[in-house]
């Protein structure tokens, strides 16, 4: 609470030079915009744990999140025969999982052959925990313990900003790049709870945009998924609109 009073004075300060901000309980972030040209003189840098590139395919990021995770894993797997299927997955969750699904709403997007060896160790982990032999499919597996794909877990993070935006719940700088959709005419389309998809140059990562993103994938959902009551109602209802979309199964 001292520290939030002392930094009061800091906001102030700030809206002075018309920049976005943002505070955390202990760190305050400042969004200035930049254009791509500019993006190509930076090297790798580091945000609140993320590697940033260049050119934004957070290679650099993936590999290091890779190299941690298989390290947990291989300490995991050298006690796992005394683990409880429990235990085993409660370690695996707390090293691995949430390592893949830290800031992961960056990864949404990228192609599925920059983001193999973050699906290499999500397979790895299934395989450890339910003690898969290394040839058997992995698919069945992921399925029957109800995780979905690294990339799902990223546009399903994607979609949960979106439903937060679109209530209130989220800072006004995501819910400023979201526009409902009102044809201009009465058509079938106005009750679908649709978002304007705003006009993008793919060549510049304009698709990858929160602002691009965040509709296109919001369209593709299931009316009664985007009319969800609550945020855990509708947390529920698209994971299992996910699951379906990513296994094909009920």
């Amino acid at each position: 609470m001292l520290f939030s009073i002392y930094m009061l004075p800091l906001g102030d300060i700030i809206c002075k030079y018309d920049v976005q901000f943002h505070c955390y309980a202990d760190d305050t972030q400042l969004y200035v915009p930049v254009k791509p040209n500019d993006l190509s003189q930076l090297r790798n840098l580091e945000n609140l744990g993320v590697i940033f590139d260049s050119r934004l395919t957070f290679q650099p990021h993936i590999k290091s999140i890779t190299k941690t995770a298989f390290f947990h894993l291989s300490n995991i797997a050298k006690i796992r025969p005394i683990l409880s299927l429990r235990d085993a997955e409660t370690l695996i969750h707390a090293f691995v999982s949430s390592r893949l699904d830290y800031c992961n709403v960056l990864l949404s997007g990228l192609p599925n052959y920059a983001i193999r060896s973050l699906q290499l160790v999500q397979n790895a982990a299934a395989r450890l925990l339910t003690k898969t032999r290394k040839y058997d499919h992995i698919t069945p597996v992921l399925a029957s313990l109800h995780w979905l794909p690294v990339q799902a877990r990223a546009d399903f993070k994607v979609l949960l900003l979106t439903y937060k935006a679109l209530h209130g719940l989220a800072p006004p700088y995501l819910s400023e790049l979201l526009t409902p959709y009102i044809p201009a005419r009465p058509l079938r389309s106005l009750d679908a709870a649709l978002l304007v998809i705003p006009p993008i140059n793919k060549k510049l990562l304009g698709f990858r945009a929160f602002a691009y993103s965040a509709p296109y994938l919001w369209n593709t959902l299931p009316l009664h998924v985007k009319e969800a009551s609550s945020i855990e109602n509708f947390k529920s209802k698209l994971k299992t609109h996910l699951y379906s979309l990513f296994y094909g199964l009920p």
